[in-house]
C-alpha cells in the first residue's frame, strides 16, 4: 500500500489571481481618474463614506479603498477567466468590459445606495442609480482589468 501526496499548486485554481489583483488594480487607478476628473465628490465623499471615512472629503481614502475594492473584484474576475477558459486577450478585454457593467449593475447601482443609506452618509444616491457615467467608469475599469491581465496573466 502506498500513499501519495500532492501539494497544490496555483495551477489547480481556476484563474490568476496575482493577474486579477495587477488588473483590477491597474482598473481602479484609470476609473479613478475619470472619476477626478469628472465627478470627483463621488471619490471623495461617497466611496469613503462607505467605511465612514467622510465626511469630511478625503479624496486619499476614497482613493485607498477604490482600489482595494478594484483589486478584490480583480480577483473575482481572474477566476472567472480561469473558469471560462479565455485566453485571447479580445476574449479577456470583452469579459472584463461585461464583468463591469456587472459591477455597474450590481455594485454601484443597487448595493452601493443601499449601504451608503445604512451608514448616514451624506453622499446617499436614489434607490437605484443608474447613473450614466458611472456606467462608462465601471466599463473602462473592466477594458484595462481585462487588457492588462491578459498582458500579465503568463508572465507572473
Amino acid at each position: 500500500m502506498s500513499t501519495e501526496t500532492r501539494t497544490r499548486t496555483t495551477e489547480d485554481v481556476a484563474g490568476n489571481w496575482r493577474a486579477g489583483v495587477v488588473g483590477g488594480i491597474a482598473g481602479s487607478i484609470v476609473m479613478g481618474g475619470l472619476i477626478l476628473a469628472m465627478n470627483a465628490p463621488t471619490l471623495a465623499v461617497a466611496i469613503p463614506s462607505l467605511y465612514t471615512l467622510a465626511p469630511p472629503p478625503s479624496v486619499g481614502a476614497g482613493l485607498f479603498v477604490h482600489l482595494s475594492h478594484g483589486a478584490v473584484l480583480g480577483v473575482a474576475f481572474a477566476a472567472l477567466v480561469g473558469t471560462l477558459d479565455l485566453d485571447s486577450t479580445g476574449a479577456q478585454v470583452g469579459a472584463g468590459v461585461g464583468w463591469g457593467v456587472v459591477m455597474w449593475v450590481v455594485l454601484a447601482a443597487l448595493v452601493m445606495p443601499v449601504w451608503l443609506d445604512a451608514v448616514g452618509s451624506p453622499a446617499s444616491p436614489p434607490l437605484p442609480n443608474f447613473a450614466p457615467p458611472s456606467l462608462l467608469w465601471h466599463a473602462v475599469y473592466g477594458a484595462v482589468l481585462g487588457g492588462v491581465h491578459a498582458a500579465v496573466g503568463d508572465r507572473i
